[in-house]
């Protein structure tokens, strides 16, 4: 293959929430691929270790901010001429009755998975690049099955859910796709207090029809699945990544 055509199979892609586990892994196998990548956390430290071990740029923001969120947009224009794709990997995990959460809890949840994911839609829908664009946003098993003590995070990620219907139908004619993954529990630093737990972990992978946790690489798999643009007759979408979780009883 010549240079020129290797040169045009290289994508852009932003990875927001790029420091934690599933970000990294999606991050990681982006760039294993050959494509272009910019770093988007919150978390200043594990993005650079990320970025110098990538190799690759980052900006260190609040993924709930607009502004700054197209501020990544821009920076990958800027690197590439264009993005051809962003998925969202920020969030948060509460596990909390509905009557112990106060109100800024309930706030910071909504920020973190719903508004993050907003302003990602919002910038990608300005800088849809040639030949269209794909946008990848986390939504939960939990927004899919009632789980106790779920109420806040099922709320934000159901959100999620809505924004990806309604979105992918607003901008299907720009040629930019939109669609979701909706994990169950992976085993990640943000989820570590749960399956650190023998007990609870346990219990856990009881849930899971295939018996085990998820592992970030496992979710990374589908994003990446849905960003080629190999697969674009598909929009709209929240598939189920999540060992069984969401679907089926045992």
């Amino acid at each position: 293959m010549s240079q020129a055509k290797v040169e045009a199979t290289k994508r852009c892609y932003l990875v927001f929430g790029a420091s934690g586990g599933i970000g990294s892994s999606v991050a990681s196998q982006l760039v294993a691929q050959g494509h272009h990548v910019v770093l988007a956390s919150r978390d200043s430290e594990r993005l650079t270790q990320l970025a110098d071990q990538l190799q690759m740029p980052c900006e260190a923001i609040d993924a709930a901010d607009f502004e700054e969120v197209e501020r990544v947009f821009a920076k990958g224009v800027e690197l590439r001429g264009q993005v051809d794709g962003a998925v969202n990997c920020v969030g948060s995990v509460l596990l909390k009755p509905a009557h112990l959460t106060s109100f800024d809890e309930l706030q910071q949840t909504i920020a973190a998975n719903l508004f993050s994911a907003f302003a990602v839609v919002r910038a990608a829908a300005k800088h849809v690049g040639q030949g269209g664009s794909s946008v990848v946003l986390i939504s939960s098993a939990a927004a899919r099955i009632g789980l106790a003590n779920h109420e806040a995070i099922a709320a934000a990620k159901a959100g999620v859910e809505g924004l990806t219907r309604s979105a992918s139908a607003t901008y299907a004619r720009k040629g930019l796709r939109v669609n979701a993954i909706a994990p169950g529990l992976v085993k990640t630093k943000l989820t570590e207090r749960i399956w650190k737990s023998e007990r609870a972990a346990t219990h856990s992978e009881a849930m899971h029809a295939l018996g085990r946790l998820g592992e970030p690489g496992d979710i990374a798999s589908g994003v990446l699945w849905l960003l080629d643009p190999t697969n674009q007759w598909i929009t709209g979408e929240v598939i189920g990544f999540d060992g069984g979780l969401g679907r089926i009883k045992l």
